[in-house]
């Protein structure tokens, strides 16, 4: 089998595509995919670099990868809703060894769901991640009003760039923080306001807001307490609520670790389905180019994602 694999931490460089990788078998509750294409994540350089040893270690050689999209060829014991041939779309543990930047892997059928019908593999694959983050924030924890004021920074990423969609989808008027020339893109994705991080501080340009989505953190999230009123939320991806600041501000604070489920990924295939959401895809690497496709995503700042593509 093929596979992105590491024999240690490290840079790019670790990273090497095999052709001998051994074919995993799926566990009970699991299915076997045939991956079609793999999504990128910052969360896959912080694997591979070691920096999540916290939380598990790895066993060398170890495949790296969590999102995906394929069809389904092999079924595990206990497993329901699921069949052999169905094209699905997900998150592989990528702490298991057996990730998703191979032709085969090992997923959970609690955090798969049959792939959207109007996007390809790839479209597919660069979903799971960021667009449970952005339902998780607006839907579960913010949940998003009609006429609310919600701060969504990193709005050219591939999370902000979902939570845009919707947050305008449930009626919210967005402000985002971007780059100057990713205005364009941000406001075509529905945001009422950009404000440009390099030149502009947002802090004091808009108050009073409801919620903010933060995936940026350090002074981005600590100058985002104050543009909130009384009672607002902020949900941070990155940091752990400061006490004295929401003493200040009476704010309420979530930090938030995103969990991919079939409910959850169900709910937004029909919502890429019904053109509420639209994929955005910044670049397709070849499975050969792995290390690359890592090496882009942690060098540059992609608008949207960043997709391998592993089968026809």
């Amino acid at each position: 089998m093929k596979a992105a694999q590491i024999n240690s931490y490290g840079d790019q460089n670790v990273v090497k595509v095999v052709d001998d990788a051994v074919q995993p078998v799926p566990n009970s509750g699991q299915v076997l995919v045939a991956v079609m294409a793999a999504g990128v994540n910052p969360f896959d350089v912080t694997v591979r670099e070691g920096r999540a040893r916290q939380m598990a270690e790895l066993k060398f050689p170890a495949t790296l990868g969590g999102d995906l999209a394929g069809k389904v060829v092999s079924v595990g014991e206990d497993v329901s809703g699921v069949s052999i041939g169905d094209h699905v779309y997900g998150q592989a543990n990528a702490f298991s060894g057996n990730g998703s930047f191979a032709e085969f892997a090992p997923v959970s059928s609690d955090s798969i769901a049959l792939k959207p019908n109007n996007v390809s593999f790839e479209e597919a694959a660069g979903l799971p991640l960021v667009s449970v983050s952005a339902y998780q924030a607006m839907v579960d924890h913010i949940d998003v009003q009609p006429t609310q004021k919600i701060l969504i920074h990193g709005g050219a990423g591939g999370i902000g760039s979902i939570a845009i969609q919707l947050a305008k989808h449930l009626g919210a008027y967005v402000a985002t923080t971007a780059s100057e020339k990713s205005r364009e893109f941000v406001t075509s994705l529905g945001a009422d306001e950009c404000i440009d991080y390099h030149n502009q501080d947002f802090s004091t340009l808009i108050k009073d807001y409801d919620a903010v989505f933060d995936m940026i953190g350090g002074e981005t999230n600590v100058k985002s307490y104050a543009v909130l009123r009384t009672g607002g939320i902020l949900v941070s991806m990155v940091e752990q609520p400061n006490e004295e600041l929401l003493a200040q501000y009476n704010i309420h604070y979530i930090h938030q670790f995103t969990q991919v489920t079939t409910d959850r990924l169900t709910k937004l295939a029909g919502l890429v389905d019904s053109d509420v959401l639209k994929p955005n895809i910044d670049r397709v690497f070849n499975f050969d180019q792995a290390a690359d496709a890592l090496a882009y995503l942690e060098q540059s700042h992609p608008r949207g994602k960043v997709v391998i593509h592993i089968a026809d």
